[in-house]
């Protein structure tokens, strides 16, 4: 029976109605200071679809341009101040302008930006990146995309088979291989015993899906039934051994573990995808973290200061592929700009100490957001990783992409115009999360503890 007064509504539908409220009244403030950008919008649609230079980035209705940053700190084509949380999705690690990297880069471009030749100075970063993250040989690309791509053609020639294998509701950049099963599936995403492979973009191959196996993150017991029914036919297993493509969900104790063996046993190449984790939740990304060696390792993002660089590697044998017909190619890969910034950031910037005092940010911002959250009584959790952190609004964590789906996105509709007005600057949507800089202070964390206790405290009102 109802314990609700006549008329009283439940508790969860008020919630969503205050968030509305807020979102609206928030959104209109948004909007009514940011002429330049609905102005600057109006000429980038005329010549770029979206009005963006990527379509992850387009908004409604009309996304935030941004002009210039300087630390931890950007501002936007109204002139307005916000402290960065966003990062480039991540590749700001080092934050704006570090005086370092700036260096750097005038020491490469003095020298020359491209030559179309290996320089010395791609071999050491080559050498330092295969430390850091165990890897016996690598090459480099100049996006995560690429970098996917390329270490799934690795995979197929290595086993001679076709399938890939990745998890549901992961991005692992956008070739026909691996665009199926992400984020705005979920109308299609079939039963969680046998998850649909459904293509989330027009224009691709019609009988592309044929080669796509969609597994749950996880579940290694859903991982070994599928191998033992057709392992025969799968190439390699890509996944974010974190992922990062729904906030963030952890692997549970074992699960890698398990997952290794499982691919060691059915000789699938195990693909991790670091492309987000990696340089952020740890010096050697996930497989330092967590302790489970793959087959090969995608990179891209943190790993350059912010330059357009990345690169995949691992196993010897499977890269001596490369020499013996896989083809991968690039005019611009390991140029000596992007090498020389990238080795000086992990060898002079994202150092030990650097790492030891970001997780001292990183556990002060997600335990201020976590004592709002219980303080208020909201559906929400928060999530600790290194650099990289988030609140996801479910009251418990995680465990894979569907759990997600439980998740309350009008909550964080409120909550990004709230932060935006009152100078943090985030990740546009709820499946995103936050990176921490190294330019970052204690004050500037606490800043984006208080404005969001104020947010919990109005949504909770």
């Amino acid at each position: 029976m109802s314990t609700l007064a006549p008329g009283e509504r439940p508790a969860s539908d008020r919630l969503l109605a205050r968030a509305q409220e807020i979102g609206q009244a928030e959104m209109a403030r948004v909007l009514a200071r940011t002429r330049g950008s609905a102005a600057l919008f109006q000429r980038a649609a005329r010549t770029l679809p979206f009005g963006v230079v990527s379509s992850f980035q387009k908004m409604q209705p009309y996304p935030l341009y941004l002009t210039r940053g300087r630390g931890s700190r950007v501002w936007d084509q109204d002139g307005a101040e916000y402290i960065d949380f966003h990062c480039g999705f991540g590749a700001m690690m080092v934050g704006h302008a570090h005086p370092r990297i700036l260096e750097a880069i005038n020491e490469a471009a003095s020298r020359g930006t491209h030559f179309a030749v290996t320089t010395e100075t791609a071999v050491a970063y080559a050498e330092e990146l295969c430390r850091r993250f165990n890897l016996e040989m690598l090459r480099f690309t100049n996006s995560g995309t690429e970098a996917t791509m390329d270490a799934i053609r690795v995979a197929r020639a290595a086993t001679g088979r076709d399938v890939v294998c990745k998890i549901e509701g992961s991005y692992h950049g956008h070739h026909d291989s691996v665009m199926f099963s992400i984020v705005p599936n979920a109308d299609l995403m079939g039963g969680r015993d046998r998850p649909a492979s459904a293509p989330v973009s027009k224009g691709m191959v019609k009988d592309a899906a044929r080669y796509i196996q969609v597994v749950p993150f996880n579940d290694a017991e859903h991982l070994a039934r599928v191998l033992e029914e057709r392992g025969r036919d799968i190439a390699c297993l890509i996944m974010e051994p974190a992922m990062m493509n729904v906030g963030i969900v952890v692997p549970e104790p074992g699960y890698l573990r398990r997952v290794r063996d499982l691919c060691t046993k059915h000789g699938v190449v195990l693909i991790y995808d670091e492309i987000k984790t990696g340089c952020t939740i740890a010096a050697g990304g996930a497989t330092e973290r967590f302790g489970v060696q793959p087959d090969l390792v995608c990179l891209a993002k943190a790993i350059a200061g912010g330059l357009p660089a990345a690169a995949f590697g691992g196993r010897e044998d499977l890269m001596r592929l490369i020499e013996r017909g896989v083809s991968q190619m690039g005019t611009y890969n390991g140029n000596p700009l992007v090498s020389h910034v990238g080795l000086v950031t992990l060898t002079e910037v994202l150092t030990g100490d650097v790492y030891r005092r970001l997780a001292r940010l990183g556990s002060r911002l997600v335990q201020g957001c976590q004592a709002a959250i219980d303080r208020h009584r909201l559906p929400a959790h928060t999530v600790d990783l290194g650099a990289k952190g988030c609140v996801s609004y479910r009251p418990t964590p995680l465990k894979d992409y569907r759990d997600f789906l439980d998740t309350r996105p009008e909550l964080f509709a409120a909550s990004y115009p709230w932060l935006l007005n009152r100078g943090i600057f985030m990740t546009p949507g709820d499946e995103e999360q936050w990176t921490l800089s190294v330019q970052h202070t204690e004050a500037e964390v606490d800043r984006y503890i208080e404005v969001f206790g104020e947010f919990c405290a109005t949504l909770a009102a």
